[in-house]
């Protein structure tokens, strides 16, 4: 594959146009037959991918979206800090996602309560860890915190007397 991938970082573009450009270019590079829509939400572009086969891009457990992600973040803001995050989506993976971590991270917050003791959830990248944090924020009878070195942190669960 010796096509390089090209994306005008012209300061005149608007990052939703940057990200939609850059989907577009990975998708045909890719070979794939789909569509790319971006949004911005409350501090959030996100650019989603509709269609046949987007399986590979998203990855086994998701590693190839997350890594896309974390480049679309990186092209789009030319490197720099921004407030607003990229979220790459591809036929709504991130929300099916979303909800295993939730039912994942119920069942620890359940045997935390149940044993009186914290409960180490799986190693999983900051996107997700960030999901069952705000997840279990909102119960109100345990607490999370990270622990660990990339790529193996993981998540804690404990209650909230301990």
């Amino acid at each position: 594959m010796s096509e390089r991938l090209e994306i005008d970082t012209d300061e005149a573009e608007e990052p939703a146009e940057l990200l939609a450009d850059l989907l577009e270019e990975v998708a045909d590079g890719l070979g794939l037959d789909c569509e790319v829509s971006v949004e911005e939400l409350d501090g959030e572009l996100r650019g989603c991918i509709e269609g046949e086969d987007v399986g590979l891009l998203i990855g086994r457990r998701g590693q190839t979206i997350d890594a896309l992600q974390h480049l679309a973040q990186r092209i789009v803001f030319h490197g720099a800090g921004s407030k607003v995050r990229v979220v790459v989506d591809a036929d709504g993976y991130r929300e099916r996602r979303a909800q295993t971590l939730h039912q994942d991270a119920d069942d620890a917050a359940g045997e935390a309560l149940r044993l009186g003791e914290p409960v180490e959830l799986s190693p999983m990248p900051a996107s997700e860890r960030r999901v069952v944090h705000e997840h279990l924020r909102e119960r109100g009878d345990v607490r999370t915190h990270s622990e660990g070195d990339e790529p193996e942190r993981y998540l804690v669960v404990s209650p909230l007397g301990e």
